[in-house]
């Protein structure tokens, strides 16, 4: 299991109503993409951080972890800002205002990211996704969903098992036995993740699959205290911003 998966099943917040943590969470995220980037998504960012550390009780390490990844790439689309291509200047140059545009296009990606690592930290998709079909999804959709989150952990699982084989066996000592091992690993992961695959499907057909995985969902209610809060935090984010953007800007 991967780390943010494990966190979202010993999450606080685990027995909640999926669309209680989206309200929140992709809240975040509209308004870190609608609002003006200084203070908007200045203040969405520190927000996020505030409650995923505080009320969602999200490990300082492992919100670190899974959100190094996504920082990396806002940092490089925002780094693109900095310089353009051809001009009087000659083939590269700095750009006019590129720090500024940066430096927005920054604040507002990552606190984005924040957004959506809060639905991501609190809610595991095995509760999420069943959960898809009443909001109209189709099933078949939902089952493919289901079937290649669950065979994914599965394939890891292997993955990680063969290569702690091939290191027992002296096979990354070298470039050359590094390659090999690494060449045996796809081949090997390929070679199982059909033979899973056919494996599920026998045993799907042997006990009378109909077209619907039908798997036990966790009862949860949505909570309206919750989700009043939430659009009350939202809405005074909005206001907050309005009010501060002409004196900071």
């Amino acid at each position: 299991m991967l780390p943010i998966d494990a966190a979202a099943h010993s999450s606080r917040w685990r027995r909640r109503h999926p669309l209680d943590k989206a309200v929140l969470g992709l809240g975040f995220t509209v308004l870190a993409i609608s609002l003006p980037p200084w203070p908007g998504a200045a203040l969405v960012l520190v927000t996020a951080l505030a409650v995923l550390l505080g009320p969602a009780g999200v490990p300082g390490r492992r919100l670190w972890r899974a959100y190094r990844v996504p920082l990396g790439f806002c940092a490089t689309g925002a780094a693109t800002l900095l310089v353009q291509v051809g001009g009087p200047e000659g083939l590269l140059s700095l750009a006019d205002g590129g720090p500024v545009r940066a430096g927005e296009l920054l604040l507002r990606t990552s606190a984005a990211s924040l957004g959506v690592l809060l639905f991501a930290f609190t809610t595991p998709m095995s509760d999420l996704l069943p959960r898809l079909v009443r909001a109209g999804v189709p099933a078949p959709v939902v089952d493919v969903a289901l079937v290649t989150y669950r065979m994914s952990f599965l394939l890891l699982d292997s993955m990680r098992r063969i290569r702690q084989a091939q290191a027992a066996r002296l096979g990354h000592t070298g470039r050359a036995a590094a390659w090999r091992s690494l060449a045996g690993l796809g081949a090997t992961a390929f070679v199982r993740a059909f033979d899973r695959a056919a494996r599920l499907q026998a045993g799907l057909a042997g006990r009378g699959y109909d077209g619907t995985l039908r798997v036990l969902v966790p009862e949860a209610r949505v909570s309206v205290r919750f989700t009043a809060a939430s659009v009350t935090l939202l809405a005074a984010l909005a206001a907050l911003t309005l009010v501060l953007e002409r004196p900071l800007s």
